[in-house]
C-alpha cells in the first residue's frame, strides 16, 4: 500500500483517488482524526482499499506503527505544518522534523519510492518565462513555505544520493474541491466561490459578488498571472510520480505548464455561471498589480510529460465548470 501522509488534506485527497484509480491501495496517514475525504468511496474503505492511520509526522514511533499494520511499499509525503499556525522557526523545525521522520521510515520498511512536495515558490528570483527544474535557485527566500522547500529539496536529494529512490514534487497553484475558498498567492479559489455563494444564496447573480471578492483580500488585479493546475490533475501527477517504473530524475515539476489570467478565470466562471461573468471583472482591479513581475513565469513540465505521460486534463472551462458543479453540491469546499 502506499502511505500518503496528509491524506485527508487537499492535494492529498486527489492524491490518494488517484492511486485508487490506478490500482494501488492508499494508508491516509493523518494528524487529526477524521472520515476518509470525500473523495474516498465507502466500498474501498470497506474493502480495506482505503485506510485512515493516525499519524504524527514528527514522532517516528507513530510513523512506524503504520507500517506494523500494513505493508507499505511506497510513500508520498504531502503532510506538513498549517501555514502560520506557528511562528517560521517553528513551522520549519517541524517540517524538516517529519521529512526526517518519513525518511527513516522509508529506510526501514524498504519501500520503493518516496516522493516528497515542494513548490513552485521555491524558483522565486528565477528569470522566466518557463520555470525549468535544472535552473540554480537562490538561496534567500521571500517566504517561510519556499524556505522549508528548499531545506526539504536538500534532504531528499541527500537521502537519494544514500540510496534511497526519493523524488521531489514542485508544485504550482493548486485549486479545486476541498481546496481553501481563499488563497494569498492567487485569485481564483475565491472568484469561483464568490460566484457560487450567490447562486445558493438566490439562484442568481446578484451584485454582492463584486464586494465579496474586492473585500475578501488584498485586490486582484485582471491581468496578473499564475501557473495554475487544477487539484485532480495534481493528484494523478503526484500518483503518476510515484508508480512510473524508472523516473530518469530526481525533481519534476506539476502544473498547468502556462500562466493563467484573473480575467480568463472570470471569464470561464461567465461561462459555467451565466451572469457572473461582469460583477468579477468589476471586482478586479484593471491591469496588473504594482509587484507582478515582468515577465509572468510558467513550469515548464516537459519532464513530467516525457517520463510519465502526464498531460493536463482539466483545461480552464472544464476545471471551471467542475468546480462550481461541487460546490453547488453542497460541499462547502
Amino acid at each position: 500500500m502506499i502511505l500518503v501522509t496528509g491524506g485527508r488534506g487537499f492535494i492529498g485527497a486527489h492524491t490518494v483517488r488517484a492511486l485508487l484509480d490506478l490500482g494501488e491501495g492508499c494508508v491516509l496517514g493523518q494528524r487529526a482524526a477524521g472520515p476518509p475525504p470525500a473523495l474516498v468511496t465507502e466500498r474501498e474503505v470497506r474493502d480495506g482499499r482505503a485506510v485512515v492511520e493516525p499519524m504524527d509526522c514528527t514522532d517516528l514511533g507513530s510513523v512506524l506503527a503504520a507500517g506494523k499494520r500494513h505493508r507499505v511499499t511506497g510513500i508520498v509525503h504531502l503532510a506538513a505544518a498549517g501555514m502560520g499556525a506557528s511562528a517560521p522557526l517553528e513551522e520549519l523545525s517541524a517540517n524538516a522534523a517529519g521529512l526526517f521522520t518519513v525518511l527513516r521510515a522509508a529506510q526501514e520498511w524498504g519501500v520503493g519510492r518516496v516522493v516528497v512536495a515542494s513548490t513552485i515558490g521555491v524558483y522565486a528570483g528565477v528569470p522566466g518565462p518557463a520555470l525549468r527544474e535544472d535552473a540554480p535557485l537562490p538561496v534567500a527566500s521571500p517566504h517561510a513555505i519556499p524556505a522549508g522547500k528548499k531545506i526539504a529539496e536538500v534532504v531528499a536529494d541527500v537521502a537519494a544520493s544514500s540510496g534511497l529512490d526519493v523524488v521531489t514534487a514542485r508544485i504550482g497553484a493548486i485549486w479545486g474541491p476541498l481546496g481553501r475558498p481563499y488563497s494569498p498567492f492567487f485569485a481564483a479559489p475565491r472568484l469561483v466561490h464568490a460566484a457560487t455563494q450567490d447562486i445558493a444564496a438566490d439562484g442568481g447573480v446578484a451584485g454582492t459578488v463584486a464586494g465579496t471578492v474586492a473585500g475578501a483580500a488584498a485586490p486582484a488585479y485582471a491581468e496578473d498571472a499564475i501557473d495554475m493546475c487544477y487539484a485532480r490533475d495534481c493528484g494523478r501527477a503526484l500518483a503518476l510520480l510515484q508508480t512510473t517504473a524508472t523516473p530518469r530524475h530526481r525533481i519534476y515539476n506539476i502544473g498547468g505548464g502556462r500562466a493563467v489570467a484573473n480575467r480568463e478565470v472570470a471569464a470561464a466562471i461567465g461561462r459555467a455561471v451565466p451572469g457572473a461573468e461582469p460583477a468579477l471583472l468589476c471586482a478586479l482591479f484593471p491591469g496588473r498589480s504594482p509587484a507582478a513581475p515582468a515577465v509572468d513565469a510558467c513550469l515548464d513540465i516537459s519532464r513530467l510529460r516525457q517520463d510519465t505521460g502526464y498531460a493536463p486534463e482539466w483545461d480552464l472551462d472544464r476545471a471551471v465548470t467542475d468546480y462550481v458543479g461541487w460546490l453547488r453540491a453542497g460541499n462547502p469546499r
